[in-house]
């Protein structure tokens, strides 16, 4: 078998196996040409010949390709390759290629002791802004769990593998539809291990799941089989994260107990009111955030203001007709009296009338929504221009990009597709182009010392050449293709010349004394000399054999010249 690494499609290195899942393995890659680490996804082999799987994989591309936000690990490419095994059968391999993270996951992180409330805290809200971004663009994570979620040296959290994620569109899926589990047991809302169809919702319950074991270092629910757990989410009620540490305060109890409400109706409405809930129950204060609605509540929000407004005139009038007729045993009025009565109700009628019409005609004074269009990768001129036709106010935020050119949109906010409001405003991020680092002094460096350099440098490490060198021990630097303070696009690829560690010795005999030694000193070699008087001298004297065989030597060896003297 060849050790050559494997290329996908003549531009995607693959490297070691870095994490597998139960429908793809996840592997250390290599753009080769654009000269940057990435991170591939490889449909497990099994699995990919099944027509099935394969469109579930290439779903997961269209969806996470959608989405450019700081907290969700950003998918680069996707496509398909094939192999071929030993009996002739060729399996289609669909992959894709994302963002390479470096960090710790949240799973590990936890361990064996729970983190500090304020750190729970701050992951969770790390997670949450994912969510409020992802649910803006219409796409539900469903696999919400501490192994989907990093957190990299800087602090910032990342939420990965929307392997299992589908539009919100998409309201017919359900767990019980599918021919596999989404999502993990421990992390379930009751709704998914019901079966039912799950919303945005389901997501803010996981991610109190996670809260929930951020703060006591497990989670909720647990059993000795995945049905226990998904039981437990249905029927029975978590425990109080306080009951277990003492320094968490009660108000945190609650921003959990409400994430991890039975009834998707009873928890926060969305990411945004649940991220307030965290950041007010951190001051110490109870969050201004109303109760979610009931689906009455939620029902009437629908409704157009006319109608409730009729709905309110029809109950008035009821009201009226009852009160009528219950003071109808009253002694009847004179005939002035029920001409005066009849103009005030009538008086009163037009006024009502005229009201509902006036709301009406206001409501459909309303400007219509209108949906945000696509201008990715437009120059920001035309997009601005495009985004103030379709009836948008436009604010522009500059933002760096190594995959967008410099004065083109990277995304907008509100996302392409979210309908909003005539007239709103719609933030868009367009590239200042690729950031620029200096390269750092690599110069004198070992090979594993200069990579961590250029990768806290956010460079990279570009082709290795080797170069013998009499001075230089083996793997160190002595130079690279941009000189020390040289600023270069982040991400660039710097190329290492780097020792070998050793010298080409050549074929010395023959050669006078003197010569060769001469020439073991210009290579930093030792010359040393011993005589042999079996062999007849020469003069001048020359070199006989060499103790040292010609060919690659360590530096600063010593090589023994035998020289005869007899």
């Amino acid at each position: 078998m060849s050790d050559e690494p494997r290329v996908l499609d003549g531009r995607y290195r693959l490297d070691e196996l870095i994490g597998r899942g139960g429908m793809a393995s996840v592997y250390r890659g290599y753009d080769v040409t654009l000269g940057r680490e990435v991170a591939i996804k490889l449909l497990a082999r099994e699995l990919a010949s099944d027509d099935g799987f394969r469109t579930r994989f290439r779903l997961e591309a269209q969806s996470a390709s959608r989405m450019s936000h700081p907290t969700i690990v950003r998918v680069y490419d996707a496509g398909e390759t094939t192999t071929t095994f030993p009996d002739g059968t060729v399996v289609p391999e669909p992959y894709i290629v994302m963002e390479l993270v470096r960090g710790t996951l949240v799973k590990d992180l936890i361990g064996d002791e729970p983190l500090s409330v304020e750190d729970a805290v701050r992951i969770t809200d790390g997670i949450l802004e994912a969510l409020q971004y992802s649910h803006r663009a219409g796409v539900i994570h469903r696999d919400i769990k501490p192994g989907n979620v990093m957190v990299t040296p800087t602090g910032q959290v990342k939420v990965m593998d929307f392997g299992i994620a589908r539009a919100v569109s998409d309201g017919s899926s359900t767990v019980a539809e599918t021919t596999q589990i989404l999502g993990t047991a421990s992390y379930f809302s009751p709704e998914q291990a019901k079966g039912e169809t799950v919303d945005a919702r389901a997501d803010l319950y996981s991610a109190g799941v996670v809260l929930f074991e951020l703060l006591t270092g497990h989670p909720p629910f647990r059993g000795d089989t995945p049905v226990a757990v998904a039981y437990q989410h249905v029927s029975e009620a978590p425990a109080a994260p306080s009951d277990e540490r003492d320094d968490v305060p009660p108000i945190i109890d609650a921003v959990v107990s409400r994430a991890l409400a039975k009834d998707p109706f009873d928890r926060f409405p969305d990411a945004a009111a649940f991220r307030g809930a965290l950041a007010s129950a951190l001051r110490g204060v109870a969050s201004d955030e109303p109760p979610a609605p009931t689906p009455t509540e939620v029902s009437d929000v629908l409704f157009a203001p006319s109608t409730r407004e009729a709905t309110a005139t029809a109950q008035s009038l009821r009201r009226l007709s009852t009160t009528r007729a219950t003071t109808r045993t009253s002694p009847a009025p004179t005939t002035l009296w029920i001409w005066i009565g009849t103009a005030i109700a009538a008086v009163v009628l037009i006024a009502v009338l005229a009201w509902v019409i006036a709301a009406r005609a206001g409501a459909g004074a309303e400007a219509p929504p209108h949906t945000v269009p696509d201008v990715a990768q437009v120059a920001f001129t035309k997009a601005s221009g495009t985004l103030s036709e379709a009836g948008f106010t436009v604010q522009q935020r500059a933002e760096a990009s190594t995959t967008v050119a410099s004065g083109n949109v990277i995304r907008t906010d509100p996302a392409a597709g979210t309908v909003s409001a005539q007239g709103a405003t719609v933030v868009v991020y367009v590239s200042t182009g690729v950031p620029m680092v200096p390269v750092p002094t690599l110069q004198g460096l070992s090979q594993d010392a200069a990579t961590s350099v250029l990768t806290n440098a956010g460079l990279a490490l570009g082709a290795v050449t080797q170069q013998d060198d009499p001075t230089a021990k083996s793997g160190t630097v002595l130079s690279a293709s941009s000189a020390a303070g040289t600023n270069v696009p982040a991400g660039t690829s710097i190329a290492l010349v780097v020792a070998t560690g050793k010298v080409a010795l050549p074929d010395l005999t023959g050669f006078t004394v003197s010569a060769a030694e001469s020439q073991l000193q210009k290579l930093g070699l030792t010359p040393a000399q011993t005589n042999d008087q079996t062999c007849t001298a020469s003069k001048p004297p020359t070199v006989k054999v060499m103790s040292v065989a010609p060919g690659e030597v360590p530096i600063q060896s010593t090589v023994t010249l035998t020289v005869c003297v007899g």
